[in-house]
């Protein structure tokens, strides 16, 4: 078949299929809405789960690349019943303020912070924040991530964690709801009816990790566990090694010196948790492993769908056709032919629909980037998954029809009615 040829029948089949689709709407438009939720579905999530790996990535590079947590319970449990017959983390103690001490101590270490997070009712007058989240550090706060303070403010001091001074910094979601367009500074707040003087104002890059755009205050560890009376039993720590010393040999210089102070035989498992980004990117990855699955599954069941409609009208449409089909095969189209051209017809109106849901999809990702913290964004590879997985639907699903169709016998095909 000559390239004239090809592309003849490739126009044909285009616009007999948009004829067909006019004539038959319904079952067109059922067609096309498969289709169309099938991309729509692969296009939104991919779209999300790119703009959350972006600003994760942000979120371990604003830490530095060798920061690690140590903390009282591994980031992933293993399943149990909830007692410490079955879940043996429970027995794990609580870090105490003298290993803080021990850790700090370490030749290799640049900084070793303490975090803690809670959660207060935040009131400024008549207005109110039911229950923001409290972030909690010591003095060295700064040197896990320089927050970008706004001018005239300032973060807490060492005195004033050693003293357990009742300040606080706001972030600005926070004092946008608190105060409006007034000045917080040096105001007086109250958190959970206890007094806190604002110190300072910073922008919090909001990420996924760190639960979006939210309404945040942070102050010193130990105000938090003396004025707002919050048990130190959740504690962790952040270890930042020098520049010089590799994340590895920090991370086992840190074992070391807590299995010591615990006084735990080298027969005995450590009861405590070091928790490197490595090991959160393989949880996150985990986590989000479940959401390619749900994906390919709803994508899956939209295009059978589109597909069962692509084989009902192209079914209905050879029906309807094989007078026509009779009289090309008597003017010589062969076989190949006319199995082109209804093929041409499936893939146009699964086709349709991919650009549709593509359109659909990346109004939506557009609404996600404005409206949150995630910097959702639809990457080229969705694109072209997309693109692929509605021109095989029509290839599959168009085939039988389009067999059907080449395989009838010209003379009967002439006789039918």
């Amino acid at each position: 078949m000559s390239m004239h040829a090809r592309l003849y029948n490739l126009t044909e089949g285009v616009r007999i299929a948009l004829e067909a689709i006019v004539g038959n709407k319904v079952r067109a438009g059922l067609t096309i809405l498969g289709v169309a939720v099938g991309v729509f579905v692969v296009v939104v999530i991919s779209a999300a789960v790119h703009g959350i790996n972006t600003s994760v990535a942000k979120d371990f590079e604003s830490t530095g690349p060798t920061t690690f947590f140590v903390s009282r319970y591994p980031i992933s449990f293993e399943a149990c019943d909830g007692t410490e017959d079955t879940c043996a983390w429970l027995r794990n103690p609580p870090i105490t303020w003298d290993e803080v001490e021990r850790l700090t101590r370490l030749e290799s270490a640049a900084a070793v912070g303490v975090r803690m997070d809670w959660s207060g009712a935040f009131k400024y007058r008549d207005k109110a924040l039911a229950s923001a989240p409290i972030e909690a550090y010591t003095a060295n706060w700064s040197m896990f991530g320089v927050p970008d303070m706004q001018p005239g403010g300032r973060v807490f001091t060492e005195q004033e964690f050693r003293s357990a001074a009742r300040v606080v910094v706001l972030n600005t979601t926070a004092a946008e709801r608190l105060f409006g367009e007034s000045d917080p500074l040096d105001k007086t707040i109250t958190i959970n009816a206890i007094p806190f003087l604002v110190i300072g104002v910073y922008k919090d890059n909001a990420s996924f990790l760190s639960g979006g755009d939210r309404p945040k205050g942070v102050m010193p560890v130990t105000t938090l566990q003396r004025a707002l009376n919050v048990a130190r039993s959740d504690m962790g720590l952040v270890v930042k090694p020098r520049t010089d010393v590799p994340r590895d040999v920090m991370v086992d210089e840190v074992t070391a010196a807590l299995r010591g102070a615990r006084g735990l035989r080298p027969s005995q498992e450590s009861n405590f948790s070091i928790i490197t980004q490595d090991k959160l990117m393989e949880t996150y990855d985990k986590i989000f492993g479940m959401f390619f699955l749900v994906m390919i599954a709803l994508s899956a069941v939209g295009l059978i769908v589109g597909g069962v409609g692509v084989v009902a009208i192209m079914m209905i449409s050879v029906t309807e056709r094989t007078r026509e089909i009779g009289v090309r095969k008597a003017l010589g189209a062969t076989r190949l032919t006319i199995l082109w051209q209804f093929l041409i017809e499936a893939v146009t109106l699964t086709g349709i629909g991919a650009l549709i849901g593509l359109a659909l999809g990346w109004a939506v990702a557009f609404l996600i980037r404005s409206g949150t913290s995630i910097e959702a964004s639809v990457p080229p590879g969705a694109v072209l998954a997309a693109l692929v997985a509605s021109a095989v639907t029509g290839i599959l699903f168009g085939m039988i029809p389009a067999a059907r169709a080449s395989r009838l016998d010209p003379v009967e095909a002439l006789r039918h009615e």
